[in-house]
C-alpha cells in the first residue's frame, strides 16, 4: 500500500511498513535531527520528507494513499509524563491525525500511542471503566467514527511480538466504512517463560518445547562489547555513572528478561541515564537502546547523543511495526 506518515519521527513505525512491503510515499514531523535520521535510513526522496509541523501542513499539500499512519505525540498522555493534563495541548494534536484522514479518505489508517492515553479524563460509568474507555479515549474514537471509520483497537505489548522490550502502546485501527472488512489484531508470537526448570515434568517440557518466549536483554545486546565501539554505529561508550535515584528511579535490566520500557527522555553528558546495563555500571549506548526497539545495526542515528536517545525511545518497535504491516498487507489482498 501507498503509505503517508505523520509524526514519522526517525522511522521505526515506517520501516517496519516498509520491510513488509509498503511503500512510504510522504512523511513528515518536526524534529530536525529525526528527520535527519529518517532521510539517511528510510526515503529515498528528500522531496516527500518535510519538516515542518503537520498543523502548518494543509491537506491539498499531501498526496493521496492507501494507508496514513501516525504516532501523534504522546507527553500529554503518558503516564511517565507525572504532570499530563487532559488539557495539555499535545493531547489534541490527534485533530491533526483526524483532519488528513478525513480530507484524503483512506483506505486504512494506523494511529499509536501509549496505553495511557485510553483512561485520560476519567470515565463516564463502571461500564466504561470495566472497557478502558475514558473520556478524552472516547471522545477521539468517536471523531474518527464520525468520519467514517470502522475502528478497532487493542493495547498490544511489543514483548509477546518478539521485541526484547515490556512495551505496552495503544494500536488503533481504521477501516473505510464502504469496505466491507473487519480486523483482527495479530497472535502473540512470544511468552513469558513462567517455569524456570522444565525438566519438572517431561509431559509439560514435551508441550512447551516450541514455544517462543518473551526475548531477553541478554540475548539481544550480549554480542556488543564496548571493546568494538568504534566499529559499531552508535556504540560509544560513556562516562556516565548509573543513577540509582532521580531520572532513573526503579528503573533496572537484566539479562534473562525483557527490558523495560525505553522512554524519550535525553541522554548526553548532562542528561539524565536511560537504561542501566544489566552487569555494567553505565548507561546502555544508544546502539544497545536501538537493538531492544528493534532497530537493525545499519540503521544509523544523527544528531547529538541525546537526540539519539529520545529518538529511539519515541518510536514504534520496528518489529512489531512489521508484524501490523504484514497484517494489513493479508487485509488488503481481501479487497
Amino acid at each position: 500500500m501507498k503509505v503517508v506518515s505523520l509524526f514519522c519521527g526517525c522511522g521505526g513505525l515506517d520501516l517496519g511498513l516498509k520491510q513488509a512491503g509498503h511503500q512510504i510515499i510522504w512523511a513528515n514531523d518536526f524534529d530536525k535531527d529525526a528527520i535527519e535520521t529518517y532521510r539517511r535510513n528510510i526515503l529515498e526522496k528528500d522531496e516527500h520528507l518535510i519538516c515542518k509541523s503537520i498543523v502548518e501542513i494543509p491537506s491539498n499539500e499531501i498526496p493521496g494513499c492507501d494507508l496514513v499512519v501516525g504516532g501523534f505525540p504522546c507527553q500529554g498522555f503518558s503516564v511517565a509524563n507525572p504532570y499530563r493534563q487532559e488539557k495539555d495541548k499535545r493531547n489534541f494534536l490527534y485533530q491533526e491525525l483526524l483532519r488528513v484522514v478525513k480530507n484524503k479518505q483512506p483506505k486504512f489508517f494506523l494511529g499509536e500511542n501509549v496505553q495511557g492515553i485510553t483512561n485520560l479524563g476519567g470515565y463516564n460509568s463502571v461500564q466504561d471503566k470495566k472497557k478502558k474507555l475514558g473520556r478524552v479515549f472516547k471522545m477521539i474514537l468517536n471523531d474518527f467514527k464520525n468520519i467514517g471509520y470502522k475502528i478497532y483497537w487493542d493495547i498490544l505489548n511489543s514483548a509477546d511480538y518478539g521485541v526484547p522490550q515490556l512495551r505496552k502502546r495503544m494500536i488503533m485501527i481504521g477501516i473505510r466504512n464502504d469496505i466491507n472488512l473487519s480486523f483482527e489484531f495479530p497472535k502473540k508470537t512470544h511468552f513469558p517463560k513462567k517455569v524456570k526448570n522444565h525438566s519438572l515434568q517431561i509431559g509439560f517440557t514435551f508441550l512447551c518445547s516450541n514455544v517462543k518466549y518473551h526475548k531477553t536483554v541478554g540475548e539481544t545486546i550480549n554480542d556488543l562489547p564496548l571493546e568494538y565501539s568504534s566499529i559499531i554505529p552508535n556504540h560509544q561508550g560513556t562516562k556516565h555513572k548509573v543513577k540509582i535515584n532521580g531520572y532513573l528511579g526503579n528503573r533496572h535490566t537484566f539479562v534473562d528478561k525483557p527490558s523495560p520500557t525505553i522512554v524519550g527522555r535525553g541522554g548526553g553528558t548532562g542528561g539524565p541515564v536511560i537504561l542501566p546495563h544489566p552487569s555494567q555500571k553505565r548507561r546502555m549506548t544508544v546502539r544497545e537502546v536501538a537493538r531492544l526497539q528493534t532497530f537493525p545495526d545499519d540503521f544509523i542515528f544523527y544528531g547529538s547523543v541525546s537526540s539519539q536517545y529520545r529518538q529511539i525511545g519515541n518510536a514504534v518497535p520496528v518489529e512489531l511495526a512489521y508484524i501490523l504491516g504484514e497484517k494489513l498487507k493479508q487485509i488488503e489482498k481481501m479487497l
